[in-house]
């Protein structure tokens, strides 16, 4: 039996005002949902500019707890209520006065909360000092059961580590969302790394024989100091279990994407297809538990 699901993905640029950029974010969503999606996904950190290409202190200030007296919390879970829809949503959180996190909240249809997502992998490369800001999750890989989709979320860095997505899939997820936030930066060269990008994530989708949606912003940020900047990509993207790119949005326009996904297909791949789990070895992966093998 068929069972489809409409994704949809919120690629937009991002200014300073944080209201601002919520305002923006929620009319596009009102937008996916016009288009008939059920699930929707922001892009990472979709309330701010990418703040972690410098070390300030004062970026703490953008942080906000994650609870049920949360402004936003209470906003977004409206809109999911509202809409009809499964809405996840990319936060900067604030744990506790010198802990903070990389954080998505997952909605249900009905408005209620489900849970969030910590980011476990934090980058320390030049524009992206992510570790200033950012202590690594400690939730693990959870999987949310919505009405629409058994979801798992990652966090842009997550992407590059196939580890993560295998537990997401052995957990049961059928879509995996990655919001992110990546582009190039002016202060060295790139080549080609938006197609690298693109292609480790449509390899988790095979390997897992799972969809999976990741949504980038756009646009030029410039660092606090003036020198440099980064300019994001774009090319927001579904994929399907055989890696193909069912729809992409451009690298530099604000698009509202939204993609039909056939999940039963998913069910097929994984009957026909034994790598996914049956043929895994597991008695002879002890060294994954190791940082490196000598």
């Amino acid at each position: 039996m068929k069972r489809s699901v409409n994704v949809g993905l919120i690629q937009m640029s991002c200014g300073v005002d944080s209201t601002k950029n919520f305002k923006k974010a929620a009319g596009y969503i009102k937008q996916a949902v016009e288009q008939g999606a059920n699930i929707v996904c922001t892009q990472e950190l979709f309330k701010s500019r990418y703040f972690c290409q410098s070390e300030d202190s004062k970026m703490f200030k953008l942080a906000e707890e994650v609870n049920e007296n949360n402004p936003t919390i209470q906003k977004l879970g409206a809109l999911a209520s509202e809409f009809d829809i499964v809405l996840i949503a990319s936060l900067f959180e604030k744990r506790a006065s010198g802990i903070y996190h990389n954080t998505a909240v997952v909605f249900d249809n009905d408005g209620s909360y489900l849970g969030k997502y910590r980011k476990m992998h934090i980058p320390d490369d030049p524009s992206y000092l992510e570790k200033f800001y950012f202590t690594p999750g400690d939730l693990g890989y959870p999987v949310f059961k919505t009405k629409f989709a058994d979801i798992g979320v990652l966090i842009c860095w997550d992407q590059w580590y196939p580890e993560a997505a295998r537990l997401l899939a052995l957990h049961g997820a059928e879509i995996i969302f990655i919001p992110t936030a990546i582009g190039f930066s002016t202060l060295y060269d790139e080549e080609d790394y938006d197609d690298a990008w693109q292609i480790v994530q449509r390899g988790h989708a095979v390997a897992n024989a799972c969809f999976l949606a990741a949504v980038n912003r756009i646009g030029f940020e410039e660092e606090p100091n003036g020198v440099g900047g980064i300019n994001f990509w774009g090319r927001s993207f579904v994929t399907d279990p055989y890696g193909r790119i069912l729809k992409e949005a451009s690298s530099d326009k604000e698009e509202v994407l939204v993609c039909p996904v056939e999940l039963s297909f998913m069910n097929s791949i994984r009957d026909g297809y034994s790598f996914p789990f049956r043929d895994r070895r597991v008695d002879s992966y002890e060294g994954l538990n190791e940082l490196y093998l000598d």
